[in-house]
């Protein structure tokens, strides 16, 4: 909880006064019920999601909000879904990060934060395929992307610098405000629409507005370690299986 003396409510109450909006104006704007009156009086908490609208609406620097830096406005250039921040090793080498499933949960929020970057784990993989472009690794979450990409697996992002670039019918990391999400990409009619789809048919395509995409992964390889598989393992066995009876078969009818 705040105090109504704290700094991000004396910050909150200023972007609302500055823009002339009246508390429930103002939470209406933010997706919060009613009116801002509790935020402002230290009752409720700012949300993250509540900083997320800030910084997506009117480019307001978390940081600021809570008084640990002096840069008000952060620059949010719509179209622009390029890295953020980009991390390098001892030799100046690019590092490729790895967002495990639950730092993904924080990472929509803390995408422009250097030192955020730092406690993630990092390496580099000395192969031609990953020179010469930044990538970073993100862990599948959920079971929206099956059968390729399996709950805990990773993917490898080559990151894609504005949505032009996107190829239709590609798999990529979608860094939105509130989530990250691995999809397969459909442009749209309207360019400030995409459409995100799901491999797995469970699940309804989703259409989002371009400027709620903060960055784009495009995914080019995978991390796996369901080697041992029981699914692949078992559908070996039943095309096995139907082999040996086609055989029985063939021979009963030659004979």
């Amino acid at each position: 909880m705040g105090t109504p003396g704290s700094i991000e409510i004396k910050h909150f109450k200023e972007i609302r006064e500055e823009n002339n909006f009246t508390q429930s104006e103002f939470a209406s704007l933010l997706g919060i019920k009613n009116s801002t009156a509790d935020i402002e009086r230290g009752r409720t908490k700012l949300s993250g999601k509540v900083v997320a609208e800030l910084l997506r609406q009117f480019a307001i620097n978390p940081l600021w909000l809570f008084g640990e830096s002096g840069q008000k406005y952060l620059t949010i250039s719509k179209g622009d879904v390029s890295p953020k921040v980009i991390t390098v090793d001892n030799a100046d080498n690019e590092n490729i990060i790895l967002v495990n499933q639950k730092a993904a949960a924080g990472y929509p929020h803390n995408v422009q934060d250097v030192e955020w970057y730092n406690q993630l784990p990092a390496f580099d993989i000395p192969l031609p395929e990953f020179r010469n472009a930044t990538y970073r690794g993100f862990q599948i979450e959920g079971d929206s992307m099956l059968p390729d990409y399996r709950p805990g697996e990773w993917v490898m992002g080559k990151a894609v610098s504005s949505i032009e670039e996107a190829s239709n019918n590609k798999v990529y990391v979608i860094v939105m405000y509130d989530s990250v999400l691995v999809k397969k990409l459909q442009k749209m009619p309207d360019p400030s629409r995409v459409l995100l789809i799901s491999l797995n048919e469970e699940y309804l395509p989703l259409e989002i507005n371009v400027h709620d995409i903060q960055e784009i992964w495009q995914v080019n390889s995978k991390l796996t370690f369901n080697l041992d598989n029981p699914t692949n393992n078992g559908l070996f066995q039943e095309l096995q299986q139907s082999m040996n009876e086609l055989k029985r078969e063939l021979k009963s009818f030659k004979q």
